[in-house]
Formats: structure tokens, sequence, C-alpha cells
């Protein structure tokens, strides 16, 4: 299941590069862009609430596409590459098992803990469904 999520996660990844290709900017753009969802961690620097809030509304995909959709129905060139940046970081960051965050903390995440210090839930937790994570984690 592991491998199956992140080849989803990859196909998504390069369907936000064809978009981008569709749009009237240079490569460049693309690497330049991609980590600026990024600057909505800075939340966590109020607090880990407001950081989760910020980090989940730049990475949900369905906001990504919403902002697309209406750069397209506006035919603004913008709009459509700030919504295929979105969609792609966010296909990107669950690629590498970054998922959306909890408000008790930016290691927990809906795809399981990360970090160095991260303890795998026990076969107790996992049969009981007492563990956080409500999806298999794919990091």
């Amino acid at each position: 299941m592991k491998s199956l999520l992140k080849l989803e996660e990859a196909a998504q990844f390069v369907l936000a590069l064809v978009l981008f290709h569709q749009l009237p900017f240079a490569w460049w753009w693309f690497p330049a862009l991609l980590l600026l969802p990024d600057l909505s961690m800075l939340g966590y620097l109020i607090n880990p609430r407001i950081g989760a809030y910020a980090y989940n509304f730049f990475h949900h995909k369905a906001v990504a596409v919403a902002v697309g959709v209406v750069g397209f129905l506006l035919a603004s060139q913008v709009l459509m590459l700030t919504g295929v940046m979105l969609f792609g970081h966010s296909a990107m960051d669950r690629l590498f098992g970054y998922g959306l965050k909890y408000p008790d903390g930016f290691a927990s995440t809906h795809l399981g803990r990360i970090g160095k210090n991260t303890v795998k839930p026990t076969d107790e937790e996992l049969r009981s469904g007492t563990h956080r994570v409500s999806s298999p984690s794919i990091s």
C-alpha cells in the first residue's frame, strides 16, 4: 500500500509539471516557486495551532485546485500558476511523507509522526485503533 500511495503522489506531481508546461512561464519558475508554500510554517512561531492551520491551508490539494480553477475561469495565468504550484508542492510533500498537521505539533501528521524521535504505533495500538493515524503512513 505504501508504494501505491507514493506512486499516486508521484503521478500528481508529474501532473503539476504537465500543467505548468501549459502555462506561459519560463521553466525556472517551477523550481523557484516549489518551496514557497513552506513559508506557511512560520505560523508555528506563534503557536502550534496557528502553525497547523496555516500549514494545512496552503498544503491542501482542494485549495490548490480551487485556486487553479478560479484562475482558469478568470483567465488569470498568475492564479493558475499559484494553483499548480500549491498542488505540485503538496504532492511532493506527501511523496516524502509530510502530511497535513494536527494542532499538537509539527511532527504529528495525518500520515503518521515524522522526525528523528518518531515512535511507531505498537501492534496492539494498530489493532485497537487507538493511534492517531487514520491512514497508512507513507513516510
